[in-house]
């Protein structure tokens, strides 16, 4: 038992021990968008990206090569490079043909595309991350308000009764059972904590910052994720399909290989090396120049396995497509479902007055300190009352995040 009480009462000095920052769902999402590190991370991966677009328009540079006579044999002189000696020069310039400089471009472009769409991806799956933490740390503080009210009553009672069944006044079973609810109360609290601690970790790494939050919910909030929604499933799924980055990814990499097949097919046409070149006396004439021209003869290699794969990466890509389709799909109508099943919940419990229950259990915790209520039905009262609300907390958490989960799969506030 006193190892217990320790553990408690470490866990939560340490957990109250730093100030918390108060603060609300937007400015949160101020503080992510600016501070994380996978979004700038992938913001560089899309800044290099557009340089490989760069890149890829640029043409080779030209060749420059030069020749200089080394020993006359006419007159033993060595590099005999003057007026009446040798020297020549040449430059050239591959010239690529079959539209292979196009293709490269636009695989570029793609890929940049690609790039784009990954972030945004990460982004959604982050936001919803970072208010999935952010709401389940406010009902969590919410669960703490209250478990923190009741233990503080209770430890009231448990004193005063240890007091009186150590008198004889009152029997030790009764204190025994007022204790033991105690600690379940401070059981449940030390779970919470716990929960709250790692989620406030979430929250750190998401926003690059250790400071310790108090998220801050307008309770008119919660109204707009009970309106109903203009779409039907068919047209959220349509929604997914056009607005989600995954599916979107899916799709261009079926683009990228279909451009990655017209590629190789323009490497089986030769490139061009176009160039000039000039030489002193070597040739026919004097200051003799010439036209190069050269070109690879298309015999043996006619690239034709890289175009086989190509083609046969494409036909995976179109599988992948129509695999992501289906789980997005499948992903849409299962969230949906429990969005339905949580708005109905959370409809009831409004039309349940719940500041009933709270003057209820005033009442009756007034009634047990007057004698005038057994400490069986009290405590039976207290624990089914501890259950209720903790169900209302629950319901309430299940349709927020319901909704929000709603929000993401679709890519799109739909609240």
């Amino acid at each position: 038992m006193f190892k217990y009480l320790f553990l408690f009462n470490s866990l939560l000095i340490s957990y109250h021990s730093n100030a918390q920052t108060v603060t609300s769902l937007s400015d949160c999402e101020s503080i992510f968008l600016k501070n994380n590190l996978s979004l700038l991370a992938a913001q560089f991966n899309i800044e290099g990206s557009k340089a490989l677009t760069i890149q890829a328009k640029l043409w080779d540079n030209p060749y420059l090569s030069s020749e200089f006579n080394a020993r006359n044999p006419d007159n033993g002189k060595y590099f005999d490079i003057g007026k009446s000696g040798q020297k020549a020069a040449s430059i050239q310039q591959l010239i690529y043909l079959g539209g292979k400089k196009k293709a490269q471009i636009e695989l570029a472009k793609n890929n940049q595309l690609i790039a784009t769409l990954e972030f945004q991806d990460l982004l959604r799956n982050l936001k919803f991350e970072l208010r999935r933490s952010f709401y389940t740390l406010y009902f969590n503080n919410k669960k703490l308000d209250v478990t923190t009210q009741q233990i503080n009553n209770l430890d009231t009672l448990v004193k005063a009764y240890g007091i009186q069944s150590a008198k004889g006044n009152v029997p030790i079973k009764d204190y025994v059972r007022l204790q033991s609810l105690l600690f379940d109360l401070k059981n449940e609290r030390m779970e919470t904590i716990k929960s709250n601690i790692e989620e406030e970790a979430t929250l750190n790494i998401l926003l690059a910052d250790s400071i310790q939050l108090k998220p801050s919910v307008n309770e008119k909030l919660f109204n707009k994720y009970i309106v109903s929604l203009p779409l039907n499933l068919f047209d959220l799924e349509q929604q997914a399909l056009l607005l989600r980055p995954d599916y979107s990814v899916s799709i261009q990499n079926v683009r990228t290989n279909e451009i990655n097949i017209n590629l190789q097919k323009a490497m089986r046409v030769p490139d061009i090396t176009l160039g000039s070149s000039w030489d002193q006396h070597g040739g026919a004439f004097n200051n003799q120049i010439n036209l190069t021209l050269g070109l690879p003869l298309i015999l043996w290699n006619k690239n034709q396995g890289n175009i086989k794969f190509a083609e046969s990466m494409t036909s995976v890509a179109k599988t992948d497509r129509q695999s992501e389709e289906l789980k997005l799909k499948a992903e849409v109508v299962s969230t949906y479902k429990k969005w339905l099943d949580a708005n109905t919940n959370y409809k009831q419990l409004l039309e349940s007055n719940i500041d009933n229950y709270e003057s209820v259990y005033q009442g009756v915790l007034n009634n047990f300190k007057k004698g005038n209520i057994g400490i069986l039905d009290f405590t039976d009262f207290l624990e089914s009352y501890n259950q209720m609300r903790a169900h209302f907390n629950e319901i309430k958490k299940t349709m927020v995040l319901s909704s929000e989960a709603l929000n993401s799969v679709v890519n799109k506030d739909l609240f």
